[in-house]
């Protein structure tokens, strides 16, 4: 029995891509570094997913043989549409990871997790010796938190202690409501998002976030080892 049905067969982008012609080019891009025997980290997103199309293109046209460990239930759905084999961190270690962002500072600071995936999304960047971050230029500022909060997953009873926490830092928070679902967005881990602002994001904000019992990640990737390719 074949148990992709037509669900997985027919899987399209959940929602309007914006920039897409954009996005498309530097899809593009990653794709041409891909070799036979690469185990990719695959981030979530729309941009990883113009990437994985590409890449897919790619491996099927020069027969390659590619893994992909994922970082989103969506994403994984989307390789088994495309015909990518699928892995995980109990298997393989990536040779690189690639991944889009929501901003892009000067000294290559992060803000991600728009998607609620972010926990994993540090988890196979940490284990990768090589990322490539994918945006647009839509996406550079001069400062993190211009046009984003930081988005905070905390475990569901922790959630008003975090609030507190956070507001302590400086931040003031949202609980993120779901689209298309009543009441709050559940992360991959089955946790909740408080997405929080603040005026000021210092080199030490992502730790003392993390630090805050409860909070299982937040969207501040700051001080990794990243190039950033831009349309």
């Amino acid at each position: 029995m074949n148990w992709q049905s037509d669900i997985i067969k027919n899987l399209a982008w959940s929602d309007t891509i914006i920039n897409l012609e954009a996005k498309q080019r530097v899809a593009d891009r990653i794709a041409e570094k891909v070799k036979d025997g690469d185990v990719l980290g695959v981030g979530s997103g729309s941009t990883s997913y113009l990437a994985l199309v590409a890449i897919a293109k790619k491996v099927k046209a020069e027969k390659l043989n590619v893994k992909a460990i994922t970082t989103s239930i969506e994403l994984t759905m989307v390789c088994s549409s495309l015909g990518i084999e699928t892995t995980t961190l109990f298997e393989h270690r990536p040779d690189w990871y690639f991944d889009g962002a929501d901003e892009v500072d000067p000294d290559k600071s992060l803000i991600k997790g728009r998607g609620g995936a972010m926990f994993k999304e540090k988890l196979i960047m940490s284990a990768s010796p090589v990322t490539y971050i994918l945006v647009d230029e839509s996406k550079l500022v001069k400062k993190l938190g211009t046009n984003f909060p930081v988005p905070v997953e905390v475990f569901p009873p922790a959630l008003l202690y975090v609030e507190a926490e956070l507001k302590k830092l400086g931040a003031e928070t949202t609980l993120r409501p779901a689209k298309g679902k009543d009441g709050p967005v559940i992360t991959e881990n089955g946790n909740l998002i408080l997405d929080a602002h603040f005026n000021t994001i210092d080199k030490e904000m992502e730790r003392k976030i993390k630090a805050i019992t409860g909070v299982i990640e937040s969207g501040l990737f700051i001080g990794f080892n990243v190039e950033v390719l831009t349309a």
